[in-house]
């Protein structure tokens, strides 16, 4: 008898806590750059890249290759015991596209959330100061710490109690909100509840994932550069979504200019192999004693071995070009939808590169968001072939996270079945 996705369902309400959520309620069973097919056979447009994972898509042959070749060698040591080259050579390519000048080093470690709190220790290691800035709608991962610098509290804080300390929040600019209210929230901060001397980092997404995809503008960033460097606080750039050429740059940060002291990435680095780092200004990265960081698998020597492959790809294929010109390619499209009136009315898009997102709108000519609605209809496209990723503070936001590789025709028909979805939702 063939698995059903039916079947799997059940399954999985009965072995599997409700706390992790899927977006679609489809088992895959294979896939191929922006394609993937469910276990009863259905075809799908990938347009969630596995949460920004797949920028050079599902099963490049350069990765396939390169793991299948650290396969035959050995799978893991750790590097803490006996450590291996391809590790220091990722580290060597990361440092050199750092994006700060100066010496850098870079760590490695498994998940999104180590990333972003390994950052913070070391910055607090660096400075021997405690706490942390972020910003509402942030997302920088689900571990207690990441919990607690992640600006929403549901579903990611309400149930867990009491989170670490000396996490500090304020606003993020949008249309509510501007550089100078952020930054005036910021200078109450330092007055009310907490000196610029006992500040450790500020972390900021330059696009921000989860909360929108909505860019940090650069006379803030230009702004936190200057306040860090006048009271000793150390930046972490957030880039595990943003990172290894979504936006047109390798990093989201270079749109700015601004140079961070941090950098945490994660997601696309491994071509769908868990692996994330911190890249960082080398004399901050050894205030770290020996021991104080690792992990049994972090850094492991087939995600080593898939990341190298991954940045080979983004250079032959040019894929910062490619993100530049597909973004062009949605953003136009996303317009054209905002025009019409016998669509369920949407936002102009926003992002930079191929990291694109659109809002679900209240009504033609308003720009308040409609709460809630950009899950409805990602289950719709879903039931016509789309996998799509809903995001935003209010739920109300379409993130396009398509493979960078994928052809014109493929993201063509995936823009044309949320055309029809957006069609058949006015209609409804």
């Amino acid at each position: 008898m063939n698995t059903t996705n039916k079947d799997l369902l059940t399954r999985r309400a009965n072995a599997v806590p409700r706390g992790v959520a899927s977006s679609t309620p489809i088992f895959a069973d294979r896939a191929e750059n922006a394609e993937l097919w469910d276990v009863e056979g259905r075809r799908y447009i990938d347009f969630g890249g596995g949460i920004a994972v797949l920028n050079v898509g599902h099963r490049h042959p350069k990765v396939i290759a390169a793991v299948k070749a650290q396969l035959e060698r050995f799978t893991h040591t750790a590097f803490q015991v006996s450590p291996y080259e391809s590790y220091i050579e990722l580290a060597e390519k990361l440092n050199e596209r750092a994006p700060f000048s100066g010496p850098a080093k870079t760590i490695f470690f498994s998940t999104g959330g180590e990333a972003t709190e390994n950052a913070v220790k070391i910055a607090r290691a660096a400075t021997g100061r405690n706490a942390v800035i972020a910003f509402c709608g942030g997302f920088h991962g689900r571990t207690l710490l990441a919990s607690a610098m992640t600006g929403k509290v549901l579903p990611y804080k309400a149930p867990f109690g009491t989170l670490p300390g000396q996490v500090y929040h304020i606003p993020f600019p949008d249309s509510d909100v501007s550089v100078e209210d952020s930054l005036k929230m910021l200078h109450f901060l330092f007055a009310a509840d907490i000196a610029p001397t006992q500040v450790a980092a500020i972390i900021i997404e330059p696009v921000q994932g989860e909360g929108g995809f909505r860019v940090a503008p650069t006379a803030l960033l230009q702004e936190l550069r200057r306040l860090c460097d006048e009271h000793g606080i150390k930046l972490i750039a957030d880039e595990v979504q943003s990172g290894f050429a979504r936006t047109g740059k390798m990093f989201g940060i270079e749109h700015s200019g601004v140079e961070p002291d941090f950098v945490s990435v994660a997601k696309s680095l491994g071509g769908g192999l868990p692996i994330s780092g911190v890249i960082g200004r080398a004399d901050l990265m050894d205030s770290v004693p020996p021991g104080g960081l690792g992990g049994t698998y972090a850094g492991a020597p087939l995600a080593c071995a898939a990341a190298l492959a991954v940045l080979d790809v983004i250079e032959e294929e040019k894929l910062l070009d490619r993100a530049n010109a597909m973004g062009e390619r949605l953003r136009a499209r996303i317009e054209s939808w905002h025009k019409r009136t016998d669509l369920l009315p949407v936002s102009m898009p926003r992002g930079p590169g191929a990291m694109v997102a659109f809002d679900i709108l209240e009504a033609h000519g308003s720009e308040e968001q409609r709460a809630g609605a950009a899950g409805k209809l990602c289950n719709l496209a879903c039931e016509k072939g789309l996998i799509l990723l809903a995001c935003g503070v209010k739920g109300a936001t379409i993130r396009i996270l398509t493979p960078l590789t994928a052809s014109d025709a493929l993201l063509d028909e995936g823009l044309d079945l949320i055309e029809q979805t957006l069609a058949d939702a006015a209609k409804a």
